[in-house]
């Protein structure tokens, strides 16, 4: 997978051999990259041309000469009586035993120097340009790291003088990892690359990633595009929120697959293999004065432990100050995953005693600390908490697993009570922010009910003596904030409204001047609740109230809090409002750090969707990116889908057709990873919109059908998300060509005519998108109505390109009235108000669609010349759907500039009577079949069917008295030229 070119130059190297030509071909990449593999796939093509091939293999230990060719010899060695030593003897003894076939030489670079010297002579003698009597395909795979000098020059050399084949085994991309891993679940047959191949020709039978394309790439990331490494990975069950701490949590059958790697440790000295041990104890990147307590050594033999490390390329150098770390990380949990226990545990020891001494930060402490929760039990747990709260914004799914070894070490009772209960809480977040969010809803639900099941009065500032309950006043408003943000995520709203409000009872009201972050915490999930039901109105009292008060959260907090409120303005059409306090909140956010920042996820999504709403694409984009930037790995799945959902937009707006499809596709799989059917169904729809532009008119009808098998009608006005995606399927419908689909869709999923269900910052484009379909649809009166209510809107607004599409609506419906001028100039203005925005396929369909009134008013070169400049712009951006409508305008306009819907006067008197018998249609098909385009280009163009083009034209062949196309043409007389 992956090696075509590879494969295509061996293949090259075979053919040589049957022409009677042999070859030296050098196989040369990292650890990992695939060398056997590209090794074994030629052994099974020479097997199928009936080649035969021998193998030989460098042994990592034993005695004697020529060890890498003694099983290709037979193990016997010469037996003429020659010195079994002696270099010309084992020379002609492999020449004579590969002649007409392959010698394959795996792991070179271990070579014994006699087998070295062997090999250079081999490498001479088949690379010089004298024919060879007995020719042979010698095939060496090595890594040039850890290769001797004297093989390196030889090989290079043989490179540049055109005598050695080199193949580079480098790492995949994507499509070959995604391939790769399809593949590995259709195991290939032990022995499928004939007998004699290395068993790491075979696939892993191990469970697999969803194979879809994002999480291929995130394990082409983690394993750096080598297949080694990547067949590792998905042993040991990848999980990306616990990588590169951790490749996942089946450690018994990554040592299973680790063979070949387990047996580079063994190899090792004693002092070596110590030290790699120690090294895999300390993790990530290390120094090497550290190893030698944790190993048991002195400060010497540490230091020269390793060094032979080094030199075995287990390890390497890393980042400044002279430290090392193994060559990638999985090495080291493979090394991690060999130890015994009792080494274990006494090496953690020390490594937390070691970091506790220099200080280092609770994440450090905390990788050792797990290993001992059991054995230093409250003392460790501490540690594991101290150690998730540091991490849990960068990697909330190790601090999740932290948090749980801390509660089974901490007791359920006592003193620790309160403690146990936060611990709890936090646990949840981290579950949360990992994607676990099912598994963290009954846990804050479990603690609700134990805990919760006798709230006491709160005082003015939130606090209470709650006579004896597991949570204490405080805790108790944030496990309603914390359940209540699960079933949200979830999209369960009834059932988060009705759980934040309960905690919101726990509130003084008036709030108090003062707020707890506990308080703030849960006023803000409330307002979130709100935000996704589409009930704004009701929550922007409370928020602007909480707003005034002053809070212990911290200034994140506060600036949570404003970009809700802003939010809430700008989604309910507050321009005025909430424009002002947009541009106040993201400075506020922009001073925050990312750490900072990460402790509020929502707040970049909802900053960047407000500056959408606005239409400030440059300030959203920003946003939007800085918040997927910090929502790596496996962090906060449910914020990555909302970003990427955020940037699908602006992508498709800004003719990155290809970017938006990447983005929707992966915000949709991270929506049904967590759980949240609504979305999936945005994110769906998206998808299937940018597809509509993408591929064309065509492929409109699988889209639209696409769109309306996610959008579920039934929960129409469920909130922000239906409508979103009801909209997008309308507006697919519209462009598929149905109009009474548009408008049903509309009517249905925003509460009628006006809307009243739709954000209204989108309002405006919505109505003016309906005025178009009831006028496609012959409706010209209802077009008028609600164009007239977009106006109102956009008036409001004053956003330019909700504008932009109301005057384009209006442009419309002043052609459909013969008003060409008053529409071409509102084409012009929605044109213009498209390219300033920074808007190319919107800007393109605007053009194509003021092309007739162009024709009409300044001439059909004035026209053809808008068509030449939208269609342009639309190959630009990949749009499909647009260049099919440019040229679809074009042949429109060719076929009303030449004479044909009034036949040439050179035409017979009789076909000039009969003409005016056509139908609109068989004249526009007649005419294209004079011009001598076949039926299935007539259909192309027209968007017909084939049979349909076909009927139409027999049909104007028997009104006009004509049998063929020629005769029609002559017909219809020589065109004038337009």
């Amino acid at each position: 997978m992956g090696r075509e070119a590879q494969s295509a130059r061996l293949s090259q190297v075979l053919d040589g051999l049957e022409r009677g030509r042999g070859a030296v071909v050098e196989i040369a990449g990292e650890p990992g990259s695939g060398k056997t593999q590209l090794a074994c796939w030629l052994a099974e093509q020479a097997g199928r041309r009936g080649l035969p091939v021998i193998w030989a293999r460098a042994p990592r230990a034993g005695e004697g000469p020529f060890r890498v060719f003694r099983d290709a010899a037979g193990r016997t060695g010469p037996a003429d009586g020659s010195d079994p030593a002696d270099p010309a003897a084992w020379y002609e003894l492999i020449r004579q035993r590969a002649a007409g076939g392959v010698l394959l030489v795996d792991e070179l670079h271990r070579a014994d120097p006699s087998s070295l010297e062997l090999a250079l002579r081999l490498i001479r003698s088949l690379s010089s340009s004298a024919p060879s009597p007995s020719p042979f395909v010698l095939v060496l795979a090595h890594r040039p790291r850890q290769s001797p000098p004297a093989l390196l020059e030889a090989l290079d050399l043989g490179v540049r003088t055109a005598g050695i084949v080199r193949v580079e085994a480098g790492p995949l991309d994507v499509a070959a990892v995604a391939a790769l891993l399809d593949r590995w679940r259709r195991p290939l047959p032990v022995g499928a690359y004939g007998a004699g191949a290395p068993d790491a020709a075979t696939a892993p039978a191990y469970a697999l990633p969803g194979g879809t394309g994002a999480s291929a790439a995130v394990l082409h990331t983690a394993s750096k595009g080598l297949p080694g490494y990547l067949r590792l990975l998905v042993a040991a069950g990848f999980d990306a929120g616990l990588w590169p701490d951790r490749a996942g949590g089946d450690e018994d059958r990554l040592l299973r697959e680790a063979a070949p790697l387990l047996a580079e440790l063994g190899a090792l000295s004693g002092p070596a293999r110590a030290a790699a041990r120690a090294a895999a104890v300390l993790g990530g990147t290390f120094r090497p004065a550290d190893v030698a307590p944790i190993a048991g050594l002195g400060a010497r033999d540490g230091l020269a432990a390793c060094a032979e490390l080094v030199r075995a390329d287990l390890v390497r150098p890393a980042g400044h100050g002279q430290r090392l770390a193994f060559r990638h990380p999985v090495v080291g949990q493979v090394a991690h995953a060999d130890c015994d226990l009792p080494f274990l545990l006494d090496a953690h020891r020390r490594a937390l005693r070691m970091a506790a001494e220099r200080g280092a930060p609770a994440v450090e402490r905390a990788r050792h600390a797990e290993h001992l929760v059991h054995t230093d039990g409250a003392a460790a747990a501490r540690v594991l908490a101290e150690g998730a709260a540091e991490t849990v914004t960068r990697a909330p799914a190790i601090a999740a697993r932290w948090l749980r070894l801390a509660l089974d070490a901490l007791p359920a009772r006592g003193r620790e009570v309160e403690e146990r209960a936060a611990w709890e809480l936090a646990h949840c977040r981290a579950l949360i922010a990992s994607g676990h969010i099912r598994e963290a809803r009954a846990l804050a639900h479990d603690l609700l009910a134990e805990g919760g099941s006798r709230p006491a009065d709160p005082g003015p500032a939130g606090r209470a003596d709650d006579g004896g309950a597991r949570l204490t006043p405080r805790l108790l408003l944030r496990a309603y904030a914390v359940c209540a943000d699960a079933e949200r995520l979830l999209c369960r709203y009834e059932e988060a409204e009705a759980i934040a409000r309960t905690g919101m009872a726990l509130l003084p009201r008036p709030l108090p001047a003062v707020l707890s972050p506990e308080a703030t915490e849960l006023i803000y999930e409330y307002g979130l609740v709100h935000v996704l039901r589409g009930t704004h109105d009701r929550i922007r009292p409370l928020l602007r109230e909480a707003a005034r008060a002053r809070t212990e959260a911290g200034p994140s907090a506060s600036a949570a809090l404003g970009v809700l409120i802003a939010f809430c303005d700008v989604f309910s059409g507050d321009i005025a409002r909430g424009a002002p306090e947009v541009t106040r909140c993201a400075a506020l956010v922009d001073a925050l750090p990312d750490g900072v920042a990460g402790h509020t996820p929502d707040v970049l999504a909802l900053l960047g969707c407000a500056e959408l709403y606005l239409e400030r694409f440059p300030d959203a984009r920003r946003h939007l990116q800085r918040g997927l930037d910090a929502a790596t790995g496996g962090a906060q799945k449910h914020i990555r889908a909302h970003q990427l959902l955020g940037l699908t937009m602006i992508d498709q707006w800004a003719g990155r057709l290809d970017g938006a499809e990447r983005r929707a596709a992966e915000a949709e799989e991270l929506a049904r990873a967590v759980g949240a059917p609504d979305v999936v169904t945005l994110a769906t729809a998206m998808r299937a919109m940018t597809l509509v532009w993408a591929r064309g008119r065509r492929y409109a009808g699988e889209a639209v059908a696409l769109a309306a098998r996610a959008v579920d009608v039934v929960a129409l006005g469920r909130g922000w998300w239906a409508t979103s995606a009801i909209s997008l399927l309308a507006h697919a419908q519209l462009l598929g060509g149905d109009a009474t689909g548009c408008l049903r869709t509309l009517r249905d999923g925003g509460g009628g005519d006006g809307l009243p269900q739709v954000q209204p910052a989108f309002r405006p484009s919505l109505l003016a998108l309906m005025a178009t379909a009831a006028l496609a649809g012959g409706d010209a009166v209802g077009a008028e109505r609600l164009l007239a209510d977009a106006e109102a809107d956009a008036g409001r607004l004053g956003l330019p390109l909700q504008w932009a599409c109301v005057h384009r609506a209006g442009a419309q419906l002043r052609s459909a009235r013969g008003e060409h001028a008053g529409a071409l100039e509102l084409f012009e203005r929605a044109a213009e108000a498209f390219r300033g925005g920074g808007l190319p396929v919107q800007h393109a369909w605007t053009l194509i669609a003021s092309a007739p009134a162009t024709a009409l008013v300044r001439g059909p070169g004035a026209a053809l010349d808008v068509l030449a400049r939208a269609e342009s712009m639309a190959r630009s951006c990949g749009a499909a759907l647009a260049v099919e409508e440019a040229e679809r305008v074009r042949a429109r306009l060719s076929a009303d500039t030449r004479p044909a819907l009034s036949p040439h006067p050179s035409a017979g008197p009789r076909v000039a009577d009969l003409w005016s018998a056509l139908s609109e249609r068989e004249r526009e098909v007649a005419d294209l079949a004079a011009t001598g385009l076949r039926s299935r280009q007539i259909a192309e163009r027209l968007f017909l069917s084939h049979r349909t083009v076909d009927s139409h034209l027999g049909s104007a062949y028997r009104k006009l008295g004509v049998s063929s196309r020629t005769a029609l043409a002559r017909a219809l007389g020589p065109a004038v030229p337009g």
